[in-house]
């Protein structure tokens, strides 16, 4: 594996699937000279989802054009309570990319425990799988995540996977256990979207610049990804050819990853300290509840992360559509905004649920100022599976 792969939910023309008289000759240039680039470049796994929209197609086509004999090819299959649907959609995605052989296969999605479920239990969506690997259509499989670190770490222990795709950054280390699990059993890890979920990197803020020079926030992140052993890929989800040039930039840096990273991770730490108290930055997530143990379903957690990151960092874009896709995001992005507080929610009912905080006096007027900030912002998730 490259330690850069391919990712490609930008570069496509619709997230809806098109009929192929759809396509427009300008789309397809545009994804061609993206994977050519990325070609040149050594780019050689490509990633890519049965419900990216047009992606598979287009890649389909544009693979064909573009040979590339080191190419690693994988798509994304959400698991279903019927193995017969999901191997339908495996059916389907085999044509529209073109392939007479997956090297990798991704169970889609696997965020909630009856996903894992589907996936693992006899004459699951597993045992379709294995039955493609034995005809040897299929290499390797693992699964993607959005899904609770428990869950992602129960799943890892199945030990019926290859490897897994999931959100670590340095914004929001919180998978760390899933990291050890997997390295424990040796699978592969793929970091998934480092420069859209791990902050809106490709459109920083001033203050994150400030912050990161010498480097741009995106070289910032990738080196802090790609420095830690465990970690194999990392996705670029690019557009078009020039959204390449920093994650190259990167790798031009990783030998010298520790002498760059350190005084900037100094600096990132001096100013939430600075702005947020040492106290909170050391404490804020100490017994926060559950979004399921929260009145509204406020995802607490994720609320006050967002606080922290606007407050620390100026990261309001990246706040605002994290703020706007909860309670939009279903299962991918779970839980409530703090829209309902002072509605829906009393104040009252709130400290019910946050008493094992140290902070639950200070969390609720957090939470209006939050809203005060994002409010008035619905996002829906792209890709609803």
């Amino acid at each position: 594996m490259p330690v850069l792969s391919l990712g490609s939910m930008r570069f496509q023309q619709s997230w809806k699937d098109l009929h192929p008289d759809e396509i427009t000759p300008q789309s397809q240039k545009k994804l061609e000279k993206t994977l050519q680039e990325a070609v040149i470049k050594g780019f050689n796994h490509i990633e890519t989802a049965r419900h990216y929209g047009t992606s598979e197609l287009q890649l389909g086509w544009a693979m064909k054009n573009l040979p590339d004999p080191n190419r690693i090819i994988q798509t994304k299959i959400p698991p279903r309570e019927d193995p017969k649907q999901f191997e339908a959609e495996l059916e389907l995605s085999f044509r529209k990319l073109n392939c007479q052989k997956l090297d990798l296969l991704a169970i889609h999605g696997l965020n909630l425990p009856e996903h894992l479920e589907q996936t693992v239990r006899q004459g699951g969506c597993l045992d379709v799988v294995k039955r493609w690997q034995k005809n040897g259509l299929i290499s390797s499989v693992g699964f993607s995540t959005h899904g609770s670190t428990d869950l992602i770490v129960d799943a890892i222990k199945t030990n019926q996977f290859d490897y897994v795709n999931l959100h670590w950054y340095f914004i929001r280390p919180d998978n760390e256990s899933a990291l050890t699990a997997a390295a424990d059993l040796d699978l592969g890890i793929f970091i998934i979207s480092p420069t859209d979920k791990g902050g809106h990197l490709h459109t920083p803020s001033s203050r994150l610049l400030e912050l990161c020079d010498p480097l741009h926030p995106i070289v910032f992140n990738d080196l802090f990804c790609l420095r830690d052993q465990r970690v194999h890929t990392i996705s670029v989800g690019a557009a078009k050819p020039e959204d390449l040039v920093l994650h190259l930039k990167a790798i031009s840096l990783l030998p010298r990853a520790d002498e760059l990273l350190s005084p900037i991770q100094q600096r990132l730490s001096n100013a939430a300290i600075s702005t947020l108290g040492e106290s909170w930055v050391n404490t804020w997530h100490v017994g926060l509840p559950s979004w399921q143990k929260t009145p509204g379903n406020m995802n607490v957690p994720v609320l006050l992360w967002l606080h922290n990151l606007i407050e620390a960092w100026d990261m309001e874009s990246f706040a605002k559509s994290r703020y706007g896709l909860l309670g939009n995001g279903s299962h991918w992005f779970p839980g409530e905004n703090a829209d309902c507080l002072d509605h829906t929610i009393s104040e009252k009912d709130l400290q019910s649920a946050l008493i094992q905080s140290p902070w639950s006096k200070k969390i609720p007027g957090v939470l209006r100022h939050l809203r005060s900030r994002l409010a008035n912002s619905s996002e829906s998730r792209l890709s609803h599976t």
